[in-house]
């Protein structure tokens, strides 16, 4: 990693990456680190106690492992957790495992928003990843566009929920923003970062959207995976129902999604097209199961949840 030329005039920052088992990516995400403009003051790497060789390969290239056990992992708290363990900083960046810097600098990019001190946080854009079929390359390109963006309490109407949109897998806090809206909240089923960016935008902070910092990231979920998704979104929004209160909806947002995924289909792989019309009609129905989860049996829930062993505790309301 060359040395930071810019320390003095740019934002100290440290980075934090959860990671559990990543296999064959996890040193590819070493060598695109390894390769980026600026240094953080600390490189956390929190491991849910990995049999891989993830810890080692870590250790390998200097970076600083805390291993907890499996079961102690959280979404939120341990994020937050991470934060109690690097040094005072101005900046904190959280990447996951699985997201590959895609240019030496991207967190150079991410950072350097920070010299706006309106903004209390700011996430980058993630690109399909080599393996991406042609339903998750479209995802990736309709939720993250070319185009960089500030969000701020004056785009509630036009965005709705989308106004607090922020993806862990590539994003910075402000640590003093982070501090004020209480930090990651623990016991989430998921969603950390949109409580977070939720609360940034009701106390005046501005989310920036840079999409000149960027990553190799996406999901080719099989249509059991998606339904589990959808369900949790579903849990999530019915818990969290502060929310949509604040924000309200993104109208329209779900039509445009599936008339852009049906012209990008049809220009790029048709043969998906009936795959991602079934996908939809999934997503709507695992979406509402999740709003009356309340009803179902704690057995059906973990068998039709992402995770499973999430309900095992219990899940509690965030509020703001």
């Amino acid at each position: 990693m060359t040395e930071n030329a810019l320390h003095g005039e740019f934002p100290t920052f440290a980075v934090v990456v959860p990671t559990y088992k990543p296999g064959k990516l996890w040193r590819s995400w070493l060598e695109a680190f390894s390769q980026q403009t600026v240094l953080p003051v600390k490189t956390l790497i929190i491991d849910s106690n990995s049999s891989d060789g993830t810890v080692e390969l870590a250790r390998e290239y200097g970076l600083d492992v805390h291993v907890i056990p499996t079961d102690d992992f959280d979404h939120g708290g341990t994020r937050q957790s991470a934060v109690e363990m690097i040094p005072d900083v101005e900046v904190v960046v959280y990447l996951t495992q699985d997201a590959i810097l895609a240019t030496p600098r991207s967190i150079e990019k991410l950072v350097s928003v920070f010299s706006d001190p309106n903004i209390g946080a700011a996430y980058g854009r993630q690109l399909p990843s080599l393996d991406a079929n042609a339903i998750a390359a479209h995802a990736r390109l309709f939720n993250y566009p070319e185009q960089s963006r500030l969000k701020s309490c004056k785009d509630i109407s036009e965005l709705g929920i989308k106004t607090a949109f922020i993806s862990n897998s590539f994003a910075a806090y402000r640590s003093i923003a982070l501090r004020q809206v209480g930090g990651f909240p623990s016991g989430t089923l998921f969603a950390e970062d949109q409580i977070v960016g939720s609360r940034l935008v009701l106390n005046g902070w501005v989310l920036a959207y840079v999409a000149e910092a960027r990553v190799l990231h996406s999901h080719n979920y099989t249509l059991q995976e998606e339904f589990k998704r959808y369900f949790d979104i579903g849990v999530f929004h019915k818990r969290e129902s502060w929310l949509i209160e604040a924000f309200g909806r993104a109208e329209g947002e779900g039509k445009r999604f599936l008339v852009s995924e049906m012209k990008y289909l049809a220009a790029n792989n048709s043969f998906y097209i009936p795959v991602a019309c079934l996908r939809t009609v999934l997503k709507l129905l695992a979406y509402r199961l999740g709003a009356f989860e309340k009803n179902l049996p704690l057995g059906i829930k973990q068998r039709i949840s992402l995770h499973r062993k999430f309900w095992l505790r219990k899940l509690p309301q965030i509020g703001r």
